[in-house]
């Protein structure tokens, strides 16, 4: 049953209260001052009484104090107070001549004249501010002192209320009141759907499984690349079965209190089972579970939590209605006893969007937007080969703002153009200013990228060429694949290493061997780690073809002094790559001396317009031609 929600006091009651607190305080401490106040005999008397009593001298007053309109008689022997209404008291004792008796006076004649008379003393009166001071040194120490204790007493219990809630999970329910998530919300992916459409099948329908003897998939891995859209497909799952979806990270299990993970992952089973059938969701798993082969400390706090759903999870009844569902991008760093079967039975590979389907999931997200008819959602779908849902995302976003930048009522081209190439490479760095001279090596540069690209055999078509500054780049040479393509034969990696190089090959020809520039250190780098990835991954070397060396794993940490070859197999590999890289310099070389009119030609129309597209790319590369010692096959 629900529990009942405890009500919270309004904000005017504590205010009253606080108020009705500060009163009582208040008048609690002026209670004190009157009581403390030693108390005074009062004897109203006529002022004509005073003045002839202090005008004889032997009279009974020994002392006039005055005090605003008050006079305070001191008697010989004793105290008295007068209270007088009139204002002018001082001045009707100036009239009286009481202060005049020793008037010429001086010398022992003035002492005894003055021995006889009542002496009058004016004493300044306390003001309102005054008592108010007085109060106030009672009062303010009273206050601190409640206020440090109240403050002290509230840390205590939110400390207590934190430390009682260590141990409960933190997990989100998405419950039949939120906002459902059904696969048709989910562009692409279709496989992924159908594996988990038994699951969902399962949850409606259990019976109908058990009659057969099959029983519920105790988990479901969702493996993928970032922004694949694992954890929206886990949540489609529990839309279409409209079951409570639990959702937690897996690094909100941990905590720097042992025991506190392991706790947190008994409290968030328990509650899943009360609510069954339900579906527990942990997003980022490899956070808690991974391998503990290689890293030593059986009581660390994450073994306890990894240890603890592995019992949650073995521990399942076989009507329990409950499924776990994890997401990781990193398989490989799972402990293996999690992957088990009757654990984690089923393993759903979430794989980045194919060209048909980033043009569906940018139909969802260009569906609230408005968007001019030439829009060309195909054309950005072919263009974002390799981008995942969350990346396209992203575009469609930054296509919206640069069209609200621009001031337009519509999404365009152009912006869907701009908002591609912000998302791919960076935005344009308008505030860069290069001279004459750098904004030549930049377009021989690019230049020498469009020819190499452009007339060898197996490397992409170019769609685009710039000189504008973005990113962290001087310029931009765009190659677009035709269609999406799973894999990559030699010849076409051999390409891309040899237009990678037409950069630097450029700058040489142009400027001379001593005048190249920083401007392809991109470009070197990427030759460098795809000449190796050829040799150590894919077995593309010459001498070292069909072997591979991966790297060992160490379960937590990737070790790479521990390589799976020796000393002299590295001295190989090395060499391998060096023989990839020069072949690439030197296939770049052979093409741009051919077409040294086109590149020149070429640098000249992109020093004009700065950037052109493949229509204006196209009477330009014509001419260009591939020279034999460029050719592979």
């Amino acid at each position: 049953m629900p529990q009942t929600a405890k009500k919270k006091s309004a904000p005017g009651s504590n205010v009253f209260r606080w108020l009705a607190f500060m009163f009582l305080v208040i008048l609690s401490c002026s209670i004190i001052v009157s009581l403390l106040t030693p108390g005074d005999t009062i004897e109203k008397v006529p002022l004509s009484s005073v003045i002839s009593r202090a005008n004889d001298e032997n009279g009974d007053i020994a002392k006039i104090t005055v005090e605003g309109s008050d006079l305070k008689i001191t008697l010989k022997g004793k105290d008295h107070y007068t209270q007088i209404s009139r204002k002018d008291t001082a001045g009707t004792l100036y009239e009286q001549g009481l202060i005049d008796q020793c008037a010429g006076l001086n010398g022992d004649e003035l002492t005894s004249c003055q021995s006889k008379y009542p002496t009058i003393e004016y004493v300044e009166v306390s003001s309102f501010w005054d008592y108010a001071l007085d109060i106030a040194i009672i009062v303010v120490p009273v206050i601190i002192i409640v206020l440090f204790f109240s403050s002290m007493m509230r840390q205590a219990q939110s400390m207590n209320n934190q430390s009682m809630g260590f141990g409960k999970a933190k997990a989100k329910l998405y419950g039949p009141d939120k906002k459902r998530v059904l696969f048709t919300d989910v562009a692409g992916n279709e496989a992924a759907k159908q594996d988990l459409a038994e699951v969902v099948d399962f949850l409606k329908e259990p019976k109908k499984y058990e009659k057969l003897g099959a029983k519920i998939p105790r988990g479901v891995l969702l493996a993928g690349e970032p922004g694949t859209g694992k954890t929206l497909m886990a949540r489609a799952v529990a839309g279409e079965a409209s079951v409570p979806f639990f959702s937690i990270s897996g690094s909100e299990f941990a905590e720097m209190f042992v025991g506190v993970g392991a706790s947190r992952v008994r409290d968030l089973f328990a509650k899943a089972k009360k609510n069954a059938p339900s579906i527990i969701f942990i997003d980022e798993i490899d956070a808690v579970a991974h391998k503990r082969d290689a890293r030593g400390g059986a009581g660390r706090e994450d073994e306890q939590t990894l240890n603890q759903i592995l019992v949650e999870m073995d521990g399942f009844d076989n009507d329990s209605g409950v499924i776990v569902i994890a997401a990781t991008n990193r398989v490989d760093m799972l402990d293996k006893a999690l992957l088990r079967p009757g654990r984690f039975d089923r393993h759903v590979n979430v794989t980045l969007p194919e060209r048909k389907d980033r043009l569906d999931i940018l139909k969802v997200h260009f569906k609230n937007k408005p968007t001019e008819k030439s829009v060309n959602l195909d054309a950005l779908a072919a263009k974002t080969a390799g981008s995942s849902g969350a990346d396209l995302a992203n575009i469609a976003n930054e296509a919206a703002i640069t069209a609200a930048r621009e001031g337009h009522k519509e999404i365009t081209n152009d912006d869907l153009t701009e908002a591609f190439e912000r998302v791919a490479i960076g935005p344009e760095r308008k505030s860069k200013v290069m001279n004459d001279h750098e904004r030549k090596v930049t377009a021989y540069h690019e230049a020498g990228h469009a020819i190499v690209g452009h007339v060898l055999p197996d490397s992409d078509p170019v769609h685009k060429v710039t000189i504008i500054p973005r990113g962290h780049t001087g310029g931009v040479t765009w190659f677009l694949p035709p269609e999406d393509r799973s894999y990559k034969n030699i010849y076409e990696l051999k390409d891309i290493l040899a237009r990678a190089m037409g950069g630097r090959i450029a700058e040489k020809l142009i400027f001379g061997e001593n005048a190249i520039t920083t401007g392809a250190s991109s470009d070197l780098k990427h030759v460098a780690e795809l000449s190796k990835e050829m040799i150590v991954e894919e077995g593309m070397g010459n001498t070292t073809r069909n072997l591979v060396f991966p790297e060992t794993d160490a379960g937590y940490y990737t070790v790479a002094t521990s390589k799976p070859y020796s000393e002299k197999t590295a001295e190989l590999i090395d060499q391998e790559v060096k023989t990839l890289s020069k072949e690439a310099a030197t296939r770049a070389e052979a093409v741009l001396k051919v077409n040294k009119t086109v590149l020149d030609k070429l640098a000249e129309a992109l020093l004009k317009h700065e950037t052109l597209e493949e229509k204006e790319l196209e009477p330009l590369l014509k001419d260009a031609k591939l020279p034999a010692a460029a050719k592979l096959h």
